[in-house]
């Protein structure tokens, strides 16, 4: 199961396009709502959730995705629930995917201490002790990252990738005429 955390402020794309990608792909993807089941984005649009966040089962999480947004990002760091998955995931190793301005969230942690990362211009100053990276989408060991809602696309078939394979991931590429 791939848990994606929503928050209220939550940015859309970020979280439905990798959301729409996974599940094409055939992965099991739990929308997981901080503080509720109905949680509305930074742009107004509402989405149920799955369920609620303090109910996603650690246990089954094959990887957590955490979108940006403001103040979904915010909502996010201060979420309780967000942040012991966080901390289990880190712990066993399992994947822990965020963009734009949620990958700060890992570096408030100091879970980004070494490793190559990306977020949004605006956010790179928060992701303490990381090692910069110039991409668009950012893999080092089981942390990925991402700069924001115009790679979306890229952040969701990388997810593909990362949890199923290369050639499912190029497969949906073609699939939805994604020009590499």
């Amino acid at each position: 199961m791939v848990y994606v955390f929503l928050a209220e402020g939550f940015e859309e794309i970020e979280a439905l396009t990798p959301v729409d990608l996974m599940r094409r792909a055939g992965l099991e993807v739990g929308l997981a709502g901080v503080g509720g089941l109905e949680i509305t984005g930074s742009h107004g649009i509402s989405v149920k959730a799955d369920l609620l966040a303090e109910e996603a089962d650690m246990a089954q999480a094959e990887a957590i995705v955490l979108p940006g947004g403001m103040p979904g990002t915010l909502n996010l760091e201060h979420s309780s629930a967000v942040q012991e998955s966080i901390d289990n995931c880190v712990g066993k190793g399992v994947l822990v995917a965020a963009i734009c301005a949620a990958p700060s969230i890992l570096g408030h942690k100091g879970l980004l201490q070494g490793k190559k990362a990306t977020a949004f211009p605006k956010f790179q100053q928060e992701l303490e002790g990381a090692v910069l990276s110039a991409d668009y989408v950012c893999q080092d060991g089981n942390i990925l990252t991402a700069r924001g809602m115009g790679v979306s696309t890229q952040f969701g078939l990388k997810l593909v990738e990362l949890l199923i394979s290369k050639e499912k991931s190029d497969e949906l590429r073609d699939s939805i005429q994604w020009e590499s």
